[in-house]
């Protein structure tokens, strides 16, 4: 009689992907410290006594006046380059589907029910938040995401061992975020429709996708491309929309003869651009909120802003935490050996760590600029905060265990390169059940 072995949920993958999954996770933090840096300037500055050149700064309109491409910096960040970030996520998502661990079913439902109930138990919080103090409901959307790049900043400075399959879970049930949160918004926060421009959006996409599986032409892609976000722009969707979509669109699959797939080549040139440009600019512009004048107190009574918080902190925290137990339990899973529900717990603390997206989604949900948006950055930065200091005392206690883990991970007796665990596990799979 044949034995079914127990799953087991946050195993590690393969060796190639393992490798992949932390030179990605390098350039996330990286970008995640760039991105701290960039809030923390835009801050001081809209809090100086200059803080009006701040403001003047970001409202400052550039661009050709044609096609609404003359728009404000601010814009140009949220609507441009935060479509390259997108971008970057489509392909990602692409990826895990294709290769990652999304392409396994029994590891792919575990974090995309932990995503799904991260985004809707925020939602939720913050709708009960809003409906006892008469506030905002149109909000709902801000607390359900988590910011990849400012989680994995964190991470990297209170716990550099940690395991890599928790590693890569936060990474995949992010992408899975950020799949939902742009649904969210071309569903929620598109206000009309153009259905011409849409048409045309469709079309530029369709010749996009066609052309991939042709001579791949980068410049004709790359004209596609833009033709491609130039129509939702004008469309009434989101701009970052379309990014996502053509991310999806970009084969992820070395053809024959080709050492690296295209999607490869694009993003290993297009993700430090995103990390280094794209979203600390972004940040930069909408995180120059300014307390100074009594805005804080005003702020700090807002059920706008308590909801936010409450949403990030206990939102996330309950609904990735609740999301994982629950599914490990009703598929009658066992978490891999060498980690603990602590681990679990700390991790969904992390993703109460919202910044990009949230402020996106404040900024589409209120308006740039107005008195809400400008209590929504701040429960966003105060919730995202206290999300990370909780999550630091959860991870630090653990750093010791995660050090032994990794050195047991490391070890290669036989000098090939490839640690001697996931050999062992190759060997496993390859023996008959």
């Amino acid at each position: 009689m044949t034995i079914r072995p127990i799953r087991r949920v946050f195993s590690r993958s393969d060796w190639p992907e393992a490798r992949r999954v932390a030179a990605l996770l390098r350039q996330e933090t990286v970008g995640g410290a760039l991105l701290l840096i960039a809030a923390v300037a835009a801050l001081v500055w809209a809090n100086s006594p200059w803080r009006d050149g701040y403001h003047d700064l970001v409202a400052a309109e550039i661009g050709p006046d044609v096609l609404h491409l003359q728009m404000s910096l601010a814009h140009w960040t949220s609507d441009g380059l935060l479509a390259i970030f997108f971008f970057l996520a489509g392909l990602e998502l692409k990826h895990e589907f294709t290769h990652g661990a999304l392409r396994d079913t029994g590891k792919a439902v575990v974090p995309i029910v932990a995503a799904c109930c991260g985004v809707a138990v925020p939602a939720i919080l913050y709708t009960v938040c809003q409906a006892i103090g008469a506030g905002e409901l149109k909000g709902w959307a801000i607390p359900t995401a988590t910011d990849i790049a400012f989680a994995l900043a964190v991470l990297a400075v209170i716990g550099t061992h940690l395991p890599s399959a928790l590693r890569s879970f936060l990474l995949t049930l992010a992408v899975v975020d950020d799949l939902i949160a742009i649904t969210i918004i071309a569903l929620f926060y598109t206000s009309s429709i153009s259905p011409i421009w849409l048409a045309v959006a469709l079309v530029a996409l369709a010749v996009f996708g066609l052309t991939m599986r042709g001579n791949r032409n980068l410049l004709l892609l790359l004209a596609f491309g833009l033709l491609a976000w130039v129509a939702v722009l004008n469309s009434g969707v989101h701009a970052t929309v379309a990014g996502v979509a053509l991310g999806l669109l970009v084969p992820v699959t070395p053809r024959p003869g080709e050492r690296r797939s295209l999607g490869g080549l694009i993003d290993s040139r297009l993700r430090p651009f995103s990390a280094a440009i794209c979203v600390p600019a972004f940040a930069f512009c909408a995180a120059g909120v300014t307390v100074v004048g009594g805005g804080l107190s005003d702020a700090l009574r807002d059920p706008v802003t308590i909801g936010v918080v409450i949403g990030l902190v206990l939102g996330k925290t309950i609904g990735v935490f609740g999301g994982t137990a629950l599914t490990v339990r009703l598929t009658r899973a066992e978490i891999d050996d060498g980690l603990s529900w602590s681990d679990v717990f700390g991790l969904s603390l992390l993703a109460g760590v919202g910044f990009t997206v949230s402020l996106l989604i404040g900024e589409l949900a209120f308006g740039s600029g107005s008195v809400a948006d400008e209590h929504v950055k701040l429960g966003i930065l105060g919730g995202s905060l206290l999300a990370a200091l909780l999550a630091t005392a959860v991870l630090r206690s653990r750093n010791a265990t995660y050090r032994q883990i990794h050195a047991q991970e490391s070890l290669d007796a036989d000098g090939d390169g490839v640690p001697d665990c996931f050999e062992a596990e190759q060997d496993d799979r390859a023996q008959p059940q």
